[in-house]
């Protein structure tokens, strides 16, 4: 009796010392039409609320003129299942059936930014593309 109150004490403890796994960050997930629609506005919005909106940019570039260009690129997959089941009987005759079905989409959002040489957002472009 006295081994099993220690070993449960000692599990509560370790369970204490666990952190549950980091899910994606809030900046990825922010990476939508609609926040690039809030958020990015031509001669107004700084690199700095950028960074802070989005995060670190996949690819840092420059254009023909010099200024710096930044491409984010983001992909997300869901995974979706369903099951349906039913039964039906009549005196002497029955039928079962039971169907299931299982789908996968793909979400790829890119985003294209031109800063000038005051970092602040002189063009962007966005895609959202679903399949």
């Amino acid at each position: 009796m006295c081994r099993i109150l220690i070993v449960f004490i000692f599990s509560v403890l370790l369970t204490g010392c666990i952190t549950a796994p980091e899910t994606l960050t809030k900046k990825n997930s922010e990476l939508t039409q609609g926040m690039v629609q809030l958020k990015v506005e031509v001669g107004k919005t700084s690199k700095t609320e950028i960074l802070e909106t989005f995060g670190a940019p996949n690819i840092t570039t420059r254009d023909s003129s010099g200024d710096e260009v930044w491409t984010y690129q983001r992909q997300a997959q869901t995974n979706q299942s369903s099951s349906q089941s039913g039964y039906w009987t009549i005196i002497l005759a029955g039928k079962t059936s039971k169907a299931s079905g299982f789908e996968t989409s793909s979400r790829m959002m890119t985003l294209i930014i031109k800063f000038d040489n005051n970092e602040v957002v002189t063009d962007f472009k966005s895609r959202e593309s679903n399949f």
